[in-house]
């Protein structure tokens, strides 16, 4: 499968869907749609910064989580969007990696 054909099949309403399907149930009614979309938009800040994001580059993409914890811990409180626990964030960007991980998108 090429990478394009990967790149179409993530859905922004879908990945949103999984993550609200996955998190914990006592977290299932805490986020708007944007808290979760902005979290999920710091992952793929983080990515492009790294270079994940470079269709040209055809390297194995190593995640290394904690230091995508790091950095999304960093930025939400520096936005202050609104308080997130660390267990908050750490819940949405374990659903974004699953969700990914259906998609086979780092693969």
């Amino acid at each position: 499968m090429s990478e394009e054909k990967k790149v179409l099949e993530y859905d922004e309403d879908d990945s949103l869907k999984f993550i609200r399907e996955n998190l914990p149930e006592e977290m299932q009614n805490e986020f708007s749609d944007d808290e979760i979309n902005y979290i999920v938009d710091l992952v793929y800040e983080f990515y492009e910064d790294k270079g994940f994001l470079d269709e040209n580059d055809e390297t194995e993409i190593e995640i290394d989580e904690d230091e995508l914890l790091e950095y999304i811990l960093k930025n939400a409180r520096k936005d202050a969007i609104r308080e997130y626990t660390d267990e908050q964030i750490e819940a949405i960007v374990a659903g974004e990696l699953a969700y990914c991980d259906t998609l086979n998108l780092f693969d």
